[in-house]
């Protein structure tokens, strides 16, 4: 093989992760077939990468292209489908704006019942199941997450009333109203940031804020990093949920009212997502409540857009397959609530579950739905520099060196200020109380005459290094400071302990 055919061709490389998503960011993006394999080529600058992966033995269930900037040839696109995987594309706002997954067969009826749902009132069904839905899953996030039972109460009153309107205005009102109070409760929430990172970042960058971004009047555009990563998870739930009801047969531009059919818009789609939207903001809100944010992971526009890095995007797009699998009953509910509508004889059979093989599971004796997996875990970050560490931890090796002092000093200030509480001030005067009445019955001519002050000092104190902290602590029924004193010999004990200490240490007359 010549020198200039081993350039052209580089070696095979697996840069797929676990989930089986591979994410194009940047510019200059390309993707193309060669030689039979797919070629991806994406990043900026000096941080290029190129995969080449072949038909078989390989894990790809998703190509994510983030940006504008680039091609994408139609033998490509024929690539990813025919080995059954997805192509999304997104702009830099994280708007969803092309997405090609494997298609299904096609219901002409269905699609018939999926355009009249709006006039005969299965519309108005559907869509007061789906924000019941989202409503639940919101009162359930402020109630366990936040503990805001206020908050929680005022999310159900609203959901209560979804069971007495007649039409899809009066649905979408009290979704409003709902979201009003819900996202009121997110906005004050404190998000995590590095120590080092606390002076390089905007202000209003250290809470959650408001949902509607004032450089669009809505949630586009946002301009805090939890937003602009919430939109982004979003977006990549779109894409599932237009993969879904491809899968199933609906149309997902047809949507029930509850978006407003414009131009380029999936309003089904917006529509079916809705009850998982809550999952997705729990998530997020798990995550800034217990890792912190990067501001390497974020970036400002000049008119104050909040974007998202090629790293962070990455770590969130894993999430897709989990986002799919909590929408999929959420397909098959809507397209079987629709099919039961195009006749009577066909109300009563089985509409096909292939998304999640319900029918299969039921005729099988098992739960109807399988359990979903969790969204990946959050990368841990070191509190101080924000570099990468294990799982659990929250400090990097240096940091943790370096830290160690401040933190002793600030553990002993919270053990001294909870040491002056009525609670353990009555404890220390009831012990306190207990040892001068055992002091006052004790007779000094009960030791013996070869154990006074200059034995304990030169045979017995030497001795207790070799007897371990509790075992004093229970021999004596003194505290655990005040034990390791005395093994250090920093303290002299009462002469009535003298006996119990020389029986430890092994010293006799």
């Amino acid at each position: 093989m010549t020198a200039l055919h081993t350039l052209a061709c580089p070696p095979i490389v697996e840069q797929i992760g676990k989930h089986g998503i591979l994410v194009m960011s940047g510019f200059g993006l390309r993707l193309k077939v060669q030689h039979g394999h797919l070629s991806a080529e994406w990043g900026i600058g000096a941080e290029r990468h190129h995969v080449r992966l072949p038909r078989v033995n390989r894990n790809l269930r998703r190509v994510i292209v983030v940006g504008s900037d680039g091609f994408a040839t139609f033998e490509a696109i024929r690539w990813i489908t025919d080995i059954g995987a997805s192509l999304v594309f997104l702009d830099r706002c994280g708007k969803l704006l092309f997405a090609s997954g494997p298609t299904a067969p096609s219901d002409a009826r269905l699609r018939r019942a999926q355009s009249l749902a709006i006039g005969n009132g299965v519309g108005v069904e559907v869509s007061r199941s789906l924000i019941s839905a989202k409503l639940q899953g919101q009162e359930r996030l402020v109630r366990e997450r936040l503990k805001d039972s206020l908050t929680a109460q005022a999310v159900a009153t609203f959901r209560e009333k979804l069971q007495h309107v007649e039409t899809v205005d009066e649905i979408r009102w009290l979704e409003a109203q709902a979201a009003i109070i819900y996202f009121g409760a997110l906005r004050d929430i404190p998000v995590l940031w590095p120590k080092m990172d606390l002076s390089r970042i905007p202000e209003h960058w250290r809470k959650i804020g408001n949902r509607q971004s004032p450089l669009s009047g809505g949630p586009r555009l946002a301009i805090t990093p939890f937003h602009c990563a919430l939109n982004y998870c979003f977006a990549l739930l779109e894409s599932e949920t237009r993969f879904a009801l491809t899968a199933v047969g609906l149309d997902c531009g047809l949507g029930f009212g509850l978006h407003t059919d414009t131009g380029n818009r999936d309003s089904l789609a917006l529509d079916v997502l809705e009850p998982v939207r809550p999952e997705v903001e729990s998530w997020l809100v798990s995550w800034i409540m217990r890792e912190p944010f990067r501001r390497a992971d974020f970036f400002e526009t000049a008119t104050g857009n909040c974007r998202l890095m090629s790293g962070l995007c990455t770590r969130l797009a894993e999430t897709s397959p989990t986002w799919g699998k909590l929408v999929a009953p959420w397909a098959e509910h809507v397209a079987h609530t629709l099919w039961a509508t195009t006749s009577p004889s066909k109300s009563a059979s089985r509409f096909p579950t292939r998304l999640t093989q319900r029918n299969k599971r039921e005729a099988k004796g098992r739960p109807s739905f399988p359990r979903v997996k969790p969204a990946p875990q959050p990368e841990s970050v070191c509190r101080v520099c924000g570099k990468s560490v294990s799982f659990g931890q929250s400090y990097c090796s240096e940091c943790d060196a370096a830290t160690a002092r401040e933190r002793i000093v600030e553990i002993a200030k919270v053990g001294r200020v909870a040491s002056h509480a009525p609670g353990p001030k009555a404890r220390r005067a009831e012990t306190q109380r207990q040892h001068k009445l055992a002091i006052s019955a004790w007779q000094p001519s009960s030791l013996p005459a070869w154990l006074n002050e200059q034995t304990y000092t030169k045979r017995i104190q030497p001795l207790l290094a070799g007897v371990a902290n509790p075992v004093i602590m229970s021999a004596l029924g003194v505290s655990v400071t005040y034990a390791v004193a005395i093994r250090a010999g920093r303290r002299r004990p009462h002469p009535r302990h003298w006996r119990a200490l020389a029986e430890l240490a092994g010293v006799s007359g």
